[in-house]
């Protein structure tokens, strides 16, 4: 092995681009990612309700990372994996095939989910279009339904709701309650919220849906139920109905579980595939798979660099409950709720996240225009 190992990390989402910087200083890296930055799959209500505001912190470009200065970016999707020759290959935009050695591999690809996060290898332009958009079908629609029970769903409503007080805005899920992966008072406390902006909340509510729709656009007119209730309708129909796809279809099939996800061991390494380590959404760690939301990403670039002689691994441990923000920043507040379900707020985020976000996480970020 070389004196500085090479790192591929297949996929430069939230997480990828987290083990990226951890280990920029300790090997060679290669991130190979579908879009020309850092598209986050976060805060989907941002993103829909106030896109300039979302993008300012949500997409960013890959050479404003100070700690990406020495990783060399791949602009394509990995379309294939030869363990044996350790390997990947990689497709262009153009449909150009090369191939990338590697002496570590971190799976990263991340999941297909609605329309927000697709795998599709994108230019500035076409994620310019999409955001545009997305924001403009929202923007000109009287009424919106937003279906689906999740944080994604729950931060949809909200945002939407306040943008455009105007607007009708109806939420509609299946259990009880939203936010099933939270802690209980998280929705208690958000479904008064929601009330009180004028939001319609439904629950018991499981759409009727076409065989093989994955809610993977914005759609408009009559939505029906399984569970009998009268059909709705409405100008702009939001799915976020959690129909998670992994993009895993890249692997050997022996690498994966029933649903597609990356099996992997207590240390994220992936069982019988040397060197191959396997992080976020797609990862199968547990029910939640959590690595992501746990910031597993320091853990993970501490246990390849351990295998590789420098010190030794640490086990990760899942997270019992989601937390975090659901909402997003507001009015330049940021609130964050615990795993036990009680909220801390933090003032002034517009002020703090520079140092809290860009420094203290990303170790950097150069200014933008």
């Amino acid at each position: 092995m070389r004196s500085r190992p090479r790192v591929v990390v297949a996929g430069m989402g939230d997480t990828g681009l987290l083990v990226a910087i951890r280990l920029a200083r300790y090997a060679d890296v290669v991130g190979i990612s579908t879009k020309p930055g850092m598209v986050s799959g976060q805060e989907l209500g941002l993103r829909l309700a106030r896109p300039r505001e979302w993008e300012r912190d949500y997409r960013i470009p890959f050479e404003r990372y100070r700690r990406l200065d020495g990783v060399r970016i791949v602009h394509g999707a990995v379309t294939g994996v030869d363990t044996d020759a350790r390997t990947v290959r990689v497709t262009a935009a153009d449909g150009a095939d090369h191939d990338e050695a590697y002496d570590v591999l971190v799976v990263a690809t991340g999941v297909t989910n609605g329309f927000w996060r697709q795998p599709l290898v994108e230019g500035p332009s076409e994620v310019d279009e999409s955001l545009a958009a997305d924001h403009a079908r929202i923007a000109a629609a009287d009424s919106v339904l937003v279906i689906g029970g999740g944080a994604a769903a729950v931060s949809s409503a909200w945002n939407i709701a306040t943008a455009w007080p105007g607007k009708q805005v109806d939420l509609c899920f299946p259990g009880e309650r939203a936010l099933l992966a939270h802690h209980p008072r998280v929705w208690e406390v958000l479904s008064t919220r929601l009330r009180g902006l004028g939001v319609g909340v439904h629950p018991g509510h499981r759409a009727l849906l076409e065989e093989g729709f994955t809610g993977n656009r914005i759609t408009s007119g009559t939505v029906t139920w399984s569970t009998g209730q009268p059909a709705r309708s409405a100008d702009a129909v939001l799915w976020a109905v959690g129909r998670v796809t992994p993009n895993t279809a890249w692997l050997p099939a022996e690498l994966l579980d029933a649903g597609g996800f990356v099996v992997v061991d207590e240390y994220l390494r992936v069982p019988g595939a040397r060197g191959i380590y396997a992080i976020g959404d797609l990862a199968a760690t547990d029910p939640l798979r959590s690595s992501a939301r746990a910031r597993a990403d320091g853990l993970l670039a501490h246990n390849i660099r351990a295998d590789l002689g420098r010190g030794r691994p640490r086990r990760f441990r899942p997270l019992r409950r989601r937390w975090g923000s659901v909402l997003g920043a507001q009015e330049n507040r940021l609130e964050v709720f615990g795993p036990t379900g009680r909220a801390v707020a933090i003032p002034a985020w517009s002020l703090l996240q520079p140092w809290i976000v860009r420094r203290g996480i990303y170790r950097g970020i150069r200014p933008g225009s």
